[in-house]
């Protein structure tokens, strides 16, 4: 999701991620600013599971102000990264991250993305990975919702809920899934 989010956008990625997490999913991001912050800090304060893909060397916490998450992380899921220790977050590290993200994940939610989004990216490279892309949508007014009202204009599911993505993937699934009382 969006580097610069809402509080709407902040809202549903801590709501989503804790209900996911509850139901045994694993919450895979790019430990990036913003949307994928908040996805991996509702994981780790849900006692959930989380996986962090860096743009960067598996030394090179970036953004360096998530170096204490990244930790949180390691302590509790996984950190990764393809890129050799010591490499720096360019810009061209990014879209190669975003095809490990969508390729470790059953499907692809993007809950706040403007339409230059890399989160557009990553939906992209679920779609041709044959995973799932999941949108959550936004107000029409919104920068922040270009992006995710354009996915479910061209098939991605619309999520109002952790209900939405959990009857999509069920099938898959099956067996797996954490019931609530759990």
């Amino acid at each position: 999701g969006s580097r610069k989010y809402s509080f709407y956008g902040n809202y549903v990625v801590e709501k989503l991620s804790s209900d996911l997490c509850s139901l045994g999913f694993t919450i895979v991001s790019g430990m990036a600013r913003g949307i994928d912050t908040l996805a991996h800090t509702a994981a780790v304060k849900s006692g959930g599971r989380t996986i962090a893909v860096l743009g960067s060397g598996i030394d090179v916490p970036y953004p360096p102000e998530n170096k204490m998450l990244m930790e949180k992380i390691a302590d509790s899921g996984c950190v990764m990264s393809e890129f050799a220790p010591g490499t720096q977050p360019d810009r061209e590290n990014f879209p190669r991250r975003n095809r490990l993200i969508s390729g470790l994940s059953l499907g692809v939610l993007v809950v706040e993305a403007t339409a230059e989004s890399g989160s557009l990216i990553t939906a992209s490279c679920a779609a041709e990975q044959g995973k799932e892309v999941f949108a959550v949508p936004g107000n029409i007014n919104s920068k922040n919702s270009a992006g995710t009202n354009s996915l479910i204009k061209t098939g991605a599911k619309l999520v109002q809920n952790v209900e939405d993505i959990k009857e999509e993937l069920a099938p898959v699934l099956k067996g797996f899934i954490k019931a609530k009382e759990k």
